[in-house]
């Protein structure tokens, strides 16, 4: 099984940039100031063409 698994992760690997250049993930950050406190937040998006992907923490 580790042989298997082993050669579906290399293809995998191999596959990443198949049809084109690899995408670099979009990272923002915000920091807001009220009178309540400060919050702070950031995401990473990944995306290409009409599909994304995102992942987001607030502090």
């Amino acid at each position: 099984m580790k042989p298997v698994a082993a050669i579906a992760l290399l293809l995998t690997l191999a596959a990443c940039g198949v049809d084109g250049e690899p995408v670099p993930p979009q990272v923002n950050s915000t920091v807001t100031l009220s009178s309540s406190g400060m919050s702070v937040g950031t995401g990473v998006t990944l995306g290409r063409g009409p599909f994304r992907l995102g992942l987001g923490a607030a502090l």
